[in-house]
């Protein structure tokens, strides 16, 4: 989850001028580094093997 904070320095980070494509990608990468950290916290990550596993399925 994204906070204002986290809002108001990404949105001062931009340039003067910017599109509203370029705020959402912004708010949308903001928010999925968010999102894998608090996964990461929680454990609810795969380890190297069964990434393997997952990719080899993926790929047949």
């Amino acid at each position: 989850m994204i906070t204002k904070t986290q809002l108001k320095q990404s949105i001062d980070n931009l340039p003067e001028k910017f599109t509203l494509d370029e705020l959402m990608d912004k708010i949308i990468l903001i928010d999925k580094i968010e999102r894998g950290n608090d996964q990461s916290e929680k454990g609810e990550t795969f380890s190297e093997e069964e990434l393997d596993i997952e990719l080899a399925k993926w790929f047949k």
